[in-house]
């Protein structure tokens, strides 16, 4: 793949997560920060944890948006805040054909 065609790849998906965003906070307002401060707290509490599961738990606790992929949104701000940082990798338990599974830790 050249320079240009990740730089596509790159925008298309950073577009696809945002409007994954948007509808999660249309569907329910506030989504991005109540899953932002549960997730951080977590890994204060418990330590390194797989990002699925993260978001297993997350779900389980009511924060559900129409489309799972909304959490990157989250995780991302997370990262951008400095609060939390990826602490190695993990084998995934969902996907198809994906690569590793990230592990994240408090900051």
């Amino acid at each position: 793949m050249n320079q240009l065609s990740l730089e596509l790849a790159h925008r298309l998906g950073e577009h696809a997560m945002q409007r994954t965003q948007i509808r999660a906070e249309n569907a329910s307002p506030g989504f991005t920060l109540a899953a932002a401060d549960y997730i951080l707290c977590y890994l204060r509490d418990c330590g390194p944890t797989p990002g699925e599961l993260l978001t297993d738990l997350c779900k389980a606790r009511g924060m559900r948006p129409p489309d799972d992929r909304a959490f990157g949104a989250v995780y991302r701000l997370l990262v951008r805040r400095g609060e939390i940082r990826q602490a190695g990798w993990c084998e995934r338990t969902k996907g198809h054909g994906c690569g590793g599974g990230r592990v994240w830790e408090a900051a």
